[in-house]
């Protein structure tokens, strides 16, 4: 879902063009990194801490100048040195979302002690909360970030972080809004993912495979997202007892997965 915020290439995206959250070089992470309808799970995350100005410390090759242009535009706003304090965390959270979400946290907080007005800055806080399971912190960033005017198409997120909190039902909700059906491309598709795992929450297992498989999947379809959607499809087809098709549907995500985000693999060993 995402565009590159931080310089490089374009990665591809956890939705069309997902909330920016943290920035990194070559190209900003998708949100998740589990699989399935029901990506949402329980963890255990550390409290908030109290405000602690100076931060984490910051790698010596980590320099401002490595944020996108777009969200160094946001901070011109800030002094010189607040500016650069600021991108510099945002880039060190980028860095380190896919490997250590909680240091990354912590520098996305940093970020936010010196910038929370900032929408740029309180998704990352959001998308870094989201990646340690912390669903209450994520949804009050995510909000906080739409409420400050962030352009990303949050939605998916925020109603994961509700299925996190055992809301369900709101997930479902969210879907129903003038917001959700403005929706397309992988943007869609990522609501799907999400609303699929909230009706199977609820035991609505028939109810989650028509969601995913409306509008009709296309199995030739490679990328992120598609490979999700597919790994989710497989997984309702399973847990209503239909192996083979699921199967089926495990190979076609191990196809479409060219960046290795889910275990589609080991999915086909065990089935097979």
């Amino acid at each position: 879902m995402v565009d590159n915020r931080a310089g490089g290439e374009r990665r591809q995206p956890r939705g069309g063009n997902g909330p920016r959250g943290p920035q990194r070089r070559g190209g900003r992470p998708q949100a998740p990194r589990s699989s399935g309808p029901n990506r949402a799970r329980a963890t255990h995350p550390k409290p908030d801490p109290a405000p602690d100005h100076g931060g984490p410390a910051l790698p010596p090759d980590i320099e401002a100048r490595q944020l996108s242009p777009e969200v160094r535009r946001e901070l011109t706003t800030l002094d010189r040195n607040t500016s650069d304090f600021v991108a510099r965390h945002l880039v060190a959270a980028g860095e380190l979302l896919d490997e250590d979400p909680e240091a990354a946290l912590a520098h996305a907080r940093a970020a936010r002690e010196r910038s929370g007005r900032i929408a740029a800055v309180r998704e990352a806080v959001g998308i870094a909360a989201y990646r340690c399971g912390d669903w209450a912190q994520a949804l009050a960033e995510l909000r906080a970030a739409r409420r400050l005017g962030s352009k990303s198409p949050l939605l998916a997120l925020i109603a994961d972080c509700e299925r996190g909190l055992g809301r369900p039902e709101r997930a479902i909700e969210l879907a129903r809004s003038p917001e959700a059906a403005q929706l397309s491309g992988d943007d869609a598709d990522e609501l799907r993912i999400v609303v699929a795992g909230a009706r199977s929450d609820l035991g609505q297992l028939d109810q989650a495979l028509t969601i995913l498989s409306t509008p009709q999947l296309d199995p030739t379809r490679t990328g992120e997202t598609a490979a999700r959607l597919f790994y989710a499809y497989a997984e309702t087809l399973l847990a209503l007892g239909r192996d083979q098709e699921a199967l089926q549907w495990f190979i076609n995500a191990a196809a479409a997965d060219v960046e290795g985000v889910t275990d589609a693999e080991d999915r086909i060993t065990e089935l097979s």
